[in-house]
């Protein structure tokens, strides 16, 4: 663990090159080169699917977007039941199941969630959660995973102190098997650059090593620098697509892309599921 005073000379420094050794010796003391990705199958919770295109081939269900009620977050979760063929379902963000229900009842929303299918809740953001500990042990006593923490806006100066909350909340509430450090959401304002998205990775991994894994959004971030976070600390990529129009031939489907972009990185690709179980 590395202490606030050595994070801020990190967050400072301009030798890219020996932060992510640094980092990169922990990622392979912890995994080798073992690197895990899960495809995604994204459902807008006001929009539900009746079917799969052609050519899906998801280990994730996921619903997105705030749903308007429970009725409607429970209605796109049996419709996402319906064509997941047993693939796990999760979605919606804690933030957004609060600000519906109330601290007070987000255990019985998550209840009923969980009877209608959901296995997981799929973000748990750190900097919009006044008590995350308590919101996220009332989603798993109702029966949900809550099993990574993300970040949806990412200001300047809670770089560091977002890291420390997430390795703080494995030590108490544990059970988390990967962080999502970089932001879900841009500023326009006051964008990040690449050089600070992959800082943050590094920084990720050298100050939660109690969690398991440091992830990274293929959809997100684009392949180009989800695969040089993998250099620099991260072992796990997210939201790689799992639709493949076959347009572009067998070689640039997601899945090939997103392996050949692991292997030279010199690192063992491994394809998991939401359970972050290895499936291939």
């Amino acid at each position: 663990m590395i202490s606030d005073s050595d994070a801020q000379e990190i967050l400072e420094s301009r030798n890219l090159i020996a932060i992510g050794v640094r980092a990169d010796d922990v990622r392979r003391r912890l995994h080798g080169t073992r690197t895990t990705f899960v495809r995604v199958f994204e459902m807008h919770v006001d929009a539900p699917a009746a079917s799969c295109p052609s050519g899906t081939s998801a280990g994730e269900f996921r619903i997105v977007g705030r749903p308007a009620s429970l009725d409607v977050a429970m209605a796109a979760v049996r419709a996402a039941i319906r064509i997941a063929g047993g693939v796990p379902v999760t979605g919606f963000s804690l933030v957004d199941l609060l600000a519906l229900n109330g601290a007070s009842s987000l255990a019985g929303a998550c209840r009923a969630l969980r009877e209608a299918g959901l296995e997981a809740i799929s973000e748990a953001p750190l900097d919009r959660l006044d008590d995350p500990g308590v919101a996220i042990t009332a989603a798993r006593g109702a029966g949900l995973g809550v099993p990574r923490l993300t970040v949806h806006e990412l200001a300047p100066d809670d770089r560091v102190s977002l890291l420390n909350r997430a390795r703080d909340l494995q030590n108490t509430v544990g059970g988390f098997h990967a962080f999502a450090p970089l932001p879900r959401s841009m500023s326009i304002a006051a964008p990040s650059t690449g050089y600070d998205d992959v800082k943050q990775i590094a920084l990720a991994r050298l100050i939660a090593e109690n969690i398991q894994s440091i992830q990274v959004d293929w959809s997100l971030y684009g392949p180009k620098l989800a695969q040089f976070a993998l250099t620099i600390g991260a072992n796990d990529v997210d939201g790689v697509a799992a639709v493949d129009p076959g347009i572009l031939g067998i070689r640039r489907s997601p899945i090939e892309e997103i392996r050949g972009n692991i292997r030279s990185a010199a690192l063992e690709p491994v394809e998991r599921n939401g359970r972050f179980e290895a499936i291939g």
